[in-house]
């Protein structure tokens, strides 16, 4: 199989941390590609032209990171990350629902200054406002869990990992661990786990 990534992408980085968590490392290329060159090869895979993208080894595209971790989770015979059925299903997938939404929200806000949207102008000021507020009912949910919490990350888990992983190298300015410490000590704890440190790069 082949994933086509970026480093810096959190959603190609959760992809990443799946297939280290499932086991599949050594069934799984990835090739980092710069996605703003339209490279023929993962628009070929995925007309959306996004990462991360996954060919399978039969020539089956696979494309948003949510469902290519549930694919990897069948190739692995696996529901570790997603649970196949019933409320811990639900839940997982809230919270990955969340994780994925953060970033979303601070993708966007980026894009909106990039294009010379001013930081207190209305589109702005909400896609910051949905990542603070994301915060802060992690926050909540930090304070609510177990220890042991992150000792097995679902994809839930991870998705809320590489979205604060993003806002670390690309909006470092917010200090959120500061402001937020049950999920800093839920973050760092989760950040030693294998499959986090191995998908950092």
């Amino acid at each position: 199989m082949k994933l086509y990534s970026s480093v810096l992408s959190p959603y190609a980085r959760k992809v990443r941390a799946a297939i280290h968590a499932l086991g599949l490392q050594d069934r799984v290329e990835i090739i980092n590609v710069n996605i703003s060159a339209s490279p023929a090869e993962v628009v070929n895979a995925n007309p959306l032209c996004k990462i991360p993208t996954l060919l399978g080894d039969d020539g089956t595209a696979m494309y948003d990171s949510r469902v290519i971790v549930e694919y990897l989770g069948v190739v692995a015979g696996s529901d570790m990350l997603v649970p196949a059925a019933g409320m811990a299903r639900c839940m997982v997938l809230r919270t990955q629902a969340l994780g994925d939404g953060i970033a979303d929200a601070a993708i966007l806000y980026r894009g909106l200054l990039a294009a010379g949207i001013a930081p207190d102008a209305g589109p702005a000021v909400r896609q910051m406002a949905a990542v603070e507020r994301g915060l802060a009912a992690l926050e909540r949910m930090a304070r609510e869990s177990p220890p042991d919490a992150v000792a097995r990350p679902d994809a839930g888990a991870l998705s809320v990992g590489c979205a604060l992983g993003f806002l670390d190298a690309r909006f470092a300015e917010l200090g959120w661990t500061g402001q937020y410490p049950a999920l800093a000590e839920w973050y760092a704890r989760l950040c030693r786990v294998d499959c986090m440190r191995r998908s950092a790069s």
